[in-house]
């Protein structure tokens, strides 16, 4: 049963029969048939059938909900029995958005040096498709913001406040101030991060409250390529503090923070709270609680 219920989360994951079986590593016709065979089970219909994959049946989506729960289930179960026996350690699956990526290392290498069995796979994805990894059990755990846009059913973790900066080079435009108010970014050619990522939304909306709308001249999801544009001298951008550590800040570019209003939003760890939390995940909130400033973990 619980093959036949993989096969079922990786068609929801690959939509597309042909590589949902070359992801489990069996042949396509394996795969439909474990799946009809769940369906004469249940005497349901479970999957959309045309000539492709359209989708799952009212009844499909519910089994699909279980299946992500008995399966992660199975497979804690599994490495917490194989790690007592054996002595190796589990693996946690960690997505960040992209801002909140220079801080996970801050997590997981203490994590590791206390638990140096303990595997860890680091992807970074944009905050929508984080939550839906988070709640389809593909990841353990997730950094990304927790007071910006609403997300239901999670635990979540405060971290740290980000801040935003503008990054222009010394000689570009608005160089030579040591803080600059939203409001004096209109008009000024701004290379941002892409629309689908959470960072550039907190942007879009704080640069409206000012009164300006943001008509970038370049839109990137890198933030190398980000750096390198305003390097030339063209362009200027806005980045989340955070990000400084991944930029070569040497000559020119110059970070200048942005005031009237400052703007800041919560990162923090994020835990589905639909399915119980495996002790080694367990384990990581409480190092992030730690690891927590003190102020953001006081009720509100």
């Amino acid at each position: 049963m619980l093959q036949k219920l993989e096969f079922m989360i990786a068609l929801a994951r690959e939509k597309h029969f042909g590589r949902a079986a070359a992801s489990c590593g069996v042949a396509q016709p394996t795969l439909s048939q474990a799946i009809q065979q769940l369906e004469e089970s249940f005497n349901v219909p479970l999957v959309i059938r045309s000539s492709r994959f359209q989708g799952f049946t009212p009844e499909g989506d519910l089994m699909l909900i279980w299946a992500r729960r008995l399966v992660g289930d199975a497979q804690a179960m599994r490495e917490q029995i194989i790690g007592l026996q054996r002595g190796i350690g589990s693996h946690i699956r960690v997505a960040a958005v992209p801002s909140a990526m220079p801080i996970v290392a801050s997590l997981t290498t203490p994590f590791q040096l206390r638990n140096p069995t303990v595997r860890f796979t680091i992807l970074t994805r944009p905050s929508d498709e984080l939550i839906t990894l988070l709640h389809q059990r593909e990841i353990d755990a997730g950094v990304t913001y927790i007071d910006n846009e609403p997300i239901d059913d999670v635990l979540k973790v405060p971290l740290y406040r980000e801040q935003y900066l503008l990054l222009t080079t010394k000689d570009g435009p608005l160089g030579d101030r040591d803080s600059v108010p939203w409001s004096a970014l209109a008009g000024l050619p701004l290379c941002l991060m892409t629309r689908d990522l959470q960072h550039r939304r907190i942007i879009d909306t704080a640069m409206h409250a000012a009164g300006i709308e943001a008509s970038p001249m370049i839109e990137t999801d890198s933030v190398m390529a980000l750096a390198s544009h305003v390097r030339s001298g063209n362009c200027a951008s806005i980045v989340p503090r955070s990000t400084v550590s991944m930029i070569d800040m040497s000559e020119p570019l110059r970070p200048i923070p942005l005031v009237a209003p400052e703007v800041t939003r919560t990162i923090g760890l994020v835990v589905s709270q639909r399915f119980p939390i495996p002790p080694i995940t367990a384990w990581l909130i409480d190092d992030a609680r730690s690891y927590s400033a003190p102020e953001l973990l006081a009720p509100a």
